[in-house]
Formats: C-alpha cells, sequence, structure tokens
C-alpha cells in the first residue's frame, strides 16, 4: 500500500481544476472545498447543501474525532458555492451522482485519481490528497506548523510534518545535499 502525497506544485493545482472544470462544477467544488478546507473526505461528502448555503462558515462535527469544526468560506470558494447550490434545498446532499444519490468515497476517490492522472501528476494520489495538499500548501504559506497540528488535530509537531509529506522532503534535500 503506498501513502498518497500532496500535491506540491501549484501549476500542476491549476491543470487539476482546468480539467475538472471541464468536467462539472460538482468535480471542481469536490476539488477545490478539499484542497481549501483540509477537510477529510468522510466530512467533504456529508456536507449538506443547508451546510454551506449562504453561510460565511462550514461547520460540522467530525466524522473521525467527534470534534466541532469551523471553517471560514473564503473568497474562492463563497462564488462557486452561491452558484452550485442555487436553487437547491437545504436537506439535499451537497455532492450527489447524477442519480441524486450522495456521493461515494469511491467516486469522489475516482474523479481526483483520473483528474490527477490527466494532468501528468506522477505522485501517489487519494481523495486524502486534498486534505495533504491543504497542508503542505498552508504550512508553505504560514510556517506555522503549531496551527497546521491544531487545525488537523494532529498529537505532535512531527505528525504534522510527516502526514504532508515534508519529513520525506526534508529527508531527501539533505541527501541530495550531501556530498563527501
Amino acid at each position: 500500500m503506498s501513502i498518497v502525497e500532496p500535491i506540491r506544485d501549484k501549476e500542476e493545482i491549476k491543470k487539476v481544476e482546468k480539467i475538472l472544470a471541464k468536467q462539472s462544477l460538482r468535480n471542481l467544488l469536490l476539488f477545490t472545498l478539499g484542497i481549501n478546507s483540509g477537510l477529510r473526505i468522510s466530512d467533504l461528502l456529508s456536507l449538506n447543501v443547508g451546510d454551506v448555503q449562504r453561510k460565511s462558515y462550514i461547520q460540522l462535527i467530525e466524522k473521525k474525532t467527534g470534534k466541532t469544526k469551523k471553517i471560514p468560506i473564503n473568497a474562492k470558494l463563497r462564488p462557486m458555492l452561491d452558484l452550485f447550490t442555487k436553487k437547491r434545498v437545504n436537506e439535499e446532499p451537497l455532492f450527489v451522482t447524477v442519480f441524486n444519490n450522495r456521493l461515494s468515497r469511491i467516486a469522489a476517490y475516482t474523479i481526483i485519481k483520473a483528474a490527477c492522472a490527466t494532468a501528468g501528476i506522477e505522485a501517489h494520489i487519494g481523495t486524502h490528497t486534498m486534505r495533504k495538499t491543504f497542508g503542505y500548501h498552508h504550512y508553505q504559506k504560514f510556517k506555522d506548523l503549531a496551527m497546521l497540528q491544531k487545525i488537523f488535530n494532529h498529537s505532535s509537531p512531527q505528525i504534522t510534518l510527516r502526514y504532508i509529506g515534508l519529513e520525506q522532503d526534508e529527508i531527501e534535500n539533505s541527501y541530495s545535499n550531501f556530498v563527501l
């Protein structure tokens, strides 16, 4: 079993977004919400329209931890959510299939994996890639490991570093830059 990785290159993220935008707003929103919220796929797929419609934040109880999480809806997500939820009812699942069933983990995986493959991304990709991508870029922007540890509810900074792939990056970099 391989461990999924974040998408480290912002240009690759843009490629994936373009590919998903051509498919559907649903697919683009799934990915964009995933990389902008850091939510686990189980929490993303459990959202209903009423959880995001006309709201300034998403509030939910995480399935894995049972903890309450409150995430502001940023300027990139707001117009996408407004368009996607227009004329939809609060109780309806946010992400649905063509048969109006709640989107499954397997379907989400297939969507993300295929888009990344089409974009030429060679990293190990899975639904957790979205959460790890959020973490990786959050750390790159703010360099605040303690905050990211809180966001992810990790028990130690080392777990957070390993989770977002930085620990391995640093090991590889030290090998690459070490010459006797």
